[in-house]
């Protein structure tokens, strides 16, 4: 079995996972600021507790996007640093499948429910009014990309999913945006809106990436942003408040 290590600060919650033959360690913590100075110590303190060095390890992997552009980029460079000077491959994760395999775990916690299988679309806040979605499937045990990462409009994807119904969400604009999605028209469809046990999920994609060949040079990495707009304007600040 392959040692690979995993890092992940795209959203407000910091993941780590280190997983090898002897098993596997997890950590989690409150991102944002604070990533790009813990996400090194942590790796570290997850390698010594499993008794092994970043030499032994056969692949880094990292939550490339889309998500939060400074944990997005504090990710990338933590990883590449790393891959460079341990000479090792790095594993690129969607960190929208994040979202999804996080909500498949939950789902499967969930005694008394089914386990999830086929379709799920995952919708993140993006801030300034939109959304970054993307649909995928569960299949033979593996994760496929149905809809490719996208930036919405609140508009646009409940447009986009009234031809069609989802039947399982996941993401935090479930919460954001649960009026303007029309979420209360959808009964059937079981949504998981917080991401809990996202160490976890980011191991098993961390695994998935590796078995599909998936490495790329550490000088490859880089972060999916999907939106290169950062900010609103004042003037954008002002008309969105006026909307309200």
């Amino acid at each position: 079995m392959s040692i690979l290590l995993a890092l992940d600060s795209s959203t407000e919650t910091m993941a780590v996972a280190l997983t090898g033959p002897a098993g596997r360690w997890l950590f989690e913590a409150e991102g944002g600021p604070q990533a790009s100075a813990r996400l090194i110590p942590e790796a570290l303190a997850l390698l010594a507790r499993a008794g092994l060095s970043l030499a032994e390890v056969d692949a880094i992997g990292f939550g490339c996007g889309p998500g939060a552009f400074t944990g997005l980029r504090a990710a990338c460079s933590v990883v590449q640093g790393l891959a460079f000077g341990a000479g090792k491959p790095v594993l690129s994760i969607d960190s929208l499948m994040l979202v999804a395999e996080a909500a498949r775990l939950q789902a499967q916690a969930e005694t008394a429910a089914p386990a999830l299988e086929g379709p799920i679309w995952v919708a993140m806040d993006a801030r300034m009014g939109e959304i970054y979605a993307a649909q995928y499937a569960w299949k033979q045990g593996v994760w496929s990309v149905e809809s490719a990462p996208a930036l919405y409009s609140p508009a646009a994807l409940c447009e986009l999913w009234a031809s069609q119904p989802p039947a399982a969400l996941a993401g935090s604009a479930l919460t954001v945006f649960a009026e303007p999605l029309g979420l209360v028209d959808l009964p059937d469809c079981r949504m998981w809106p917080r991401s809990e046990l996202r160490a976890a999920a980011l191991a098993a994609l961390a695994a998935q990436a590796w078995d599909a060949g998936a490495q790329m040079d550490a000088a490859e990495a880089v972060p999916v942003y999907v939106r290169d707009k950062v900010a609103q304007t004042t003037a954008e600040r002002l008309a969105a408040r006026a909307s309200v």
